[in-house]
């Protein structure tokens, strides 16, 4: 399965086996006819996609079958996950197409990938093209989006101009898509190009390569100068004077920096585009899972995001973060071990109720252990 953009350590360890091409031909068989039993329907969707892969044609050819056979009671839990890799739901929405919840499903997926969307946005139906009108971090990010929803039949001209008016409201105006050209005249009173060129994500990331290009690089290596430092300052102000959509854009695309500073900016569409981006780290996640001051939509996407769970010390951060909402936080403190709640019940800097719920939970555990007598076993 050389081919295969997936490898066998995102399945899990018991569904490997019906993956591996080096496996007997008839446990492969077994997984692309979807008979591997008390198997997740995310994780099935994948064994699925990987054996499309798969060396043997029959076993290629049953596979992609499976798929578009589908329950819908599997599909449709699959295809809400958002733990699914974009990968697959790109796959698997071409083997349900013309299954419109099925669509819905994909769209609303904050998995799917940016240029599925794009691919739907020319074909789906009137109900749908709304749905991809009212994801607005997605149209400013992805310009073909926006490009194919104006060239979508089905779609209510209210719907398309409702989008172009949004978009070119936040800076995003294509020559070439008419109706974003005149949505600029709507907006502005003149046409769109003979205002001063203003700076873009990818002017930015070209012309101070050195600050921006590259998360493995620290920006600056040594002692900054006079002259460096007011090229940093400059290329601040720069940014913080971007439009929205190429703020969004450079939130996506840029390193560590420019999302450590677009995180602060105050259109809560810029911050969710820094700490969406496929290149946020694990250590800028435990900062913003820190941070007080942090966005609160940002705070929310962290702490409903299972992968970042799975890092204890987020879950940590969290239960100590008085942004967190109290719920939330109490269900994170269940989990935590044993030495941490007791640094929770000592530590006044957290919020109170953690704090009085961590000594009671280190009480109740204690009379457990004294046993009904109030004596030790």
């Amino acid at each position: 399965m050389s081919d295969c953009p997936l490898s066998l350590e995102v399945l899990p360890r018991p569904l490997q086996k019906h993956a591996d091409p080096k496996a007997p031909p008839p446990l492969r068989m077994m997984g692309a006819k979807g008979l591997v039993p008390a198997t997740a329907p995310g994780d099935l969707v994948t064994l699925l996609f990987m054996l499309s892969f798969d060396p043997d044609e029959q076993v290629r050819s049953t596979a992609v079958r499976s798929a578009e056979k589908l329950p819908d009671k599997i599909s449709s839990v699959a295809l809400r996950s958002d733990a699914l890799q974009g990968v697959v739901l790109d796959w698997l929405i071409d083997r349900v197409s013309g299954n419109e919840a099925a669509m819905e499903f994909v769209l609303l997926n904050g998995a799917t990938w940016d240029t599925t969307v794009a691919r739907l946005a020319c074909t789906v139906p009137q109900r749908l093209a709304e749905i991809i009108r009212q994801n607005e971090l997605r149209l400013l990010r992805h310009d073909e989006i926006i490009r194919q929803l104006c060239n979508n039949p089905a779609a209510l001209a209210s719907t398309v101009d409702a989008a172009c008016e949004f978009c070119v409201r936040n800076g995003l105006t294509l020559l070439d898509v008419p109706q974003l050209v005149e949505a600029h005249r709507r907006v502005y009173g003149v046409d769109p190009g003979k205002g001063p060129q203003e700076d873009t994500a990818e002017k930015i990331m070209a012309e101070f390569a050195d600050e921006l290009a590259a998360d493995d690089t620290p920006a600056l290596m040594h002692a900054q100068t006079a002259e460096e430092e007011e090229t940093k300052l400059t290329i601040t102000q720069r940014i913080l004077q971007m439009s929205v959509s190429e703020k969004i854009k450079l939130a996506t695309l840029g390193n560590k920096e420019a999302r450590t500073l677009l995180l602060r900016d105050p259109n809560k569409l810029v911050c969710m585009a820094a700490v969406t981006s496929p290149r946020i780290t694990d250590g800028e996640v435990m900062t913003l899972a820190n941070s007080r001051t942090v966005n609160s939509d940002v705070l929310l996407h962290i702490y409903s995001n299972r992968e970042y769970l799975k890092i204890y010390a987020v879950k940590m951060s969290l239960v100590k973060n008085p942004k967190v909402p109290l719920p939330t936080a109490l269900k994170f403190l269940q989990t935590l071990q044993e030495k941490d709640m007791k640094e929770l019940a000592r530590d006044r800097n957290v919020p109170q109720t953690i704090q009085a719920q961590a000594k009671a939970h280190l009480l109740k555990k204690e009379m457990a252990a004294r046993g009904p007598s109030g004596g030790k076993h």
